[in-house]
């Protein structure tokens, strides 16, 4: 069954624990923001809109996101007090029922720090949604070490029954090694009314989203679970350390993605290429390559060991060395030694041989 859906993106937080004063969603895997993998993630048929909640930072994050094109309409809304994530998504029900309309859709509610999240994980959760017509399906997951995720409760049915955050579970409770993602669909017209009767008590004194479940749950709606397969999709990034963690992840994913295109990497584990560098069938990247922003590679070059390329374009045949080159063109069938340095702007002729060393400002 075909229902419109309108997507929910949380992005008001302010990521304490970054210790940075870059907002947390626009913290950088990959070569790219987080958030910029979770609306590629989102984007799914039968999405009328996407309505992005900012807070702390707002116009930062407002302005970062509207740079990115994408196909599916964009509203932003603006949380001023951080008072959790129930109220978060209160803020944006105004946004959400314009765009619904009078039609009773799906709301998609994601946070902004999952950048390993899939779109084929997203495309299923909703279609499973729908096809139990269930009032809400949460994205959940079974982890080794559940610590500092909110628990799934599952009633005798096997539907759940409940969500408990971490900090206001009991010992028994915090056994349990099924966890929230923060990522859930719910029915549009039940959404608005749940809402209202979500309260503050609670260890955080916040408004959490997750008790929609237990009042929709009570009130005799069915609450499903959709588990994931590969946990690591539900990676959420709070701190350096997990942020390295889905730098990692992120970095293994597009170099098998180029090795199964045709692109040899001699060594993977020591090769960086961000999410935006295009790569032709062909290319040869040796041990400790960086490619960065929008470098593009044609087919038969050869790049490295150790270069570093942000920007730039080479052409097919050409050989790159050791080399640190900024915005900088290198010609086909071109030959650049190690330890040469191009500057913004830098042009290397097709067929031009730049001997070892040189540097070229710009």
């Amino acid at each position: 069954m075909n229902r419109p859906t309108c997507i929910v993106v949380l992005a008001a937080g302010e990521g304490t624990r970054m210790r940075s004063d870059r907002p947390k969603p626009l913290h950088v895997v990959g070569g790219r923001p987080l958030v910029y993998y979770v609306l590629d993630a989102i984007e799914i048929e039968g999405v009328l809109a996407t309505v992005v909640v900012v807070g702390h930072q707002a116009a930062w994050v407002e302005k970062v996101l509207r740079e990115r094109s994408s196909r599916i309409p964009t509203r932003f809304v603006e949380q001023f007090e951080q008072l959790g994530t129930g109220h978060a998504v209160s803020v944006a029900l105004a946004a959400v029922s314009e765009v619904m309309g009078d039609d009773d859709g799906d709301v998609v509610i994601v946070p902004s720090d999952t950048p390993l999240l899939r779109r084929v994980t997203m495309a299923e959760l909703v279609q499973r949604h729908r096809a139990s017509d269930s009032a809400i399906s949460v994205l959940t997951a079974h982890l080794a070490d559940p610590t500092g995720y909110g628990r799934i409760v599952r009633a005798r049915d096997g539907s759940i029954e409940r969500i408990v955050e971490q900090r206001d579970a009991t010992a028994l409770e915090r056994e349990i090694t099924e966890v929230n993602t923060s990522i859930m669909v719910v029915r549009a017209s039940l959404l608005g009314p749940a809402l209202r009767r979500v309260d503050r008590r609670n260890a955080q004194r916040e408004y959490y989203l997750t008790d929609v479940v237990a009042v929709l749950h009570d009130a005799g709606h069915l609450v499903q679970a959709v588990v994931l397969e590969d946990p690591a999709e539900a990676t959420g990034v709070n701190d350096r350390e997990q942020l390295a963690v889905a730098e990692a992840v992120m970095r293994g994913r597009i170099n098998r993605g180029w090795l199964q295109r045709g692109v040899t990497i001699w060594d993977p584990s020591t090769t960086y290429v961000d999410a935006d560098v295009e790569l032709a069938p062909g290319a040869s990247l040796l041990p400790g390559t960086v490619l960065r922003g929008r470098t593009v590679v044609e087919t038969g070059a050869s790049i490295g060991p150790n270069a570093h390329l942000v920007d730039s374009r080479v052409g097919q045949n050409a050989r790159i060395g050791a080399v640190e080159a900024d915005r900088s063109v290198i010609g086909a069938a071109a030959s650049v030694g190690s330890y040469c340095v191009l500057g913004p702007g830098s042009q290397v002729a097709p067929g031009e041989v730049v001997a070892p060393g040189t540097h070229r400002p710009s």
